[in-house]
């Protein structure tokens, strides 16, 4: 049996919910966290109900006070996280940088970015305290290539990158693992975000195609955390097989 506890942020939805049933299935313990209350407390009960040990934490990864306080709040039997899974983080509009909308930019700067890193800073200690502990950074192909439209986006999932590289450097004497972990098409409610609510759009972007979805990711993530004390990987790129890469997709057509 697994005593391990994992700490899930945006673990509501998509890719961070899929990893809290994958890493429930494993036996982990669950600390799930995220900003709609409603869906943690609708989470937690289903997890529990399988005999999991689950925590919810309801904060705003972009609000360094409350993350802080959320980590600090932690029980002593909790604070022995072994594995972070920094999965909160969106994409909101595609329009080009000299017609962008700042406050698009700054959600995504704040929570991509600024998100992550207070998240990490509050419970890497915890880990090196230890002397063990593994963190893995919900990256994305966006973080690897350019594509129009995704400018901002695309810089702060670049910044995700250097991030997971810079802690692997700076962690890897405190037998901390860093993985990076970079989907490219992954069908959750990130392209209705994206979107602004504009179901249409969203669906148009996995027309034709077969993408990825949140379990796919998931058992990388599990994987990942689930390879011997020696093992780490530090950079997984997944996409669905119909994407080479940002901009090659093949879609079938719609007659066929």
């Amino acid at each position: 049996m697994n005593d391990k506890i994992a700490l899930i942020t945006g673990a509501t939805s998509g890719i961070g919910e899929a990893a809290a049933e994958a890493l429930a299935g494993a036996g982990f313990d669950l600390v799930i966290t995220g900003r709609r209350e409603d869906r943690l407390q609708l989470l937690e009960k289903r997890l529990a109900a399988t005999g999991t040990r689950v925590l919810s934490l309801c904060f705003d990864v972009r609000d360094q006070a409350a993350t802080r306080r959320a980590i600090e709040s932690l029980p002593a039997s909790w604070q022995g996280v072994d594995v972070l899974v920094n999965n909160a983080g969106l994409a909101v509009g595609t329009r080009p940088l000299h017609e962008g909308i700042l406050d698009d930019w700054e959600r995504m700067i704040d929570t991509n970015i600024k998100g992550l890193l207070y998240v990490t800073r509050a419970v890497a200690p915890l880990m090196i305290r230890r002397g063990r502990g593994h963190i893995l950074n919900i990256a994305s192909i966006a973080g690897k290539e350019i594509y129009p439209g995704g400018n901002v986006y695309c810089a702060t999932k670049h910044a995700v990158d250097a991030l997971s590289r810079g802690m692997r450097v700076d962690m890897v004497s405190r037998g901390i693992k860093v993985t990076n972990i970079a989907p490219g098409m992954v069908e959750t409610e990130f392209s209705v975000v994206r979107y602004k609510g504009d179901e249409q759009a969203a669906a148009n972007v996995y027309s034709g195609l077969q993408p990825l979805d949140a379990r796919d990711v998931a058992e990388v993530i599990l994987f990942a955390v689930t390879r011997p004390p020696h093992v780490c990987l530090n950079d997984v790129v997944i996409m669905p097989t119909a994407q080479a890469s940002a901009r090659d997709v093949h879609r079938e057509s719609a007659s066929r």
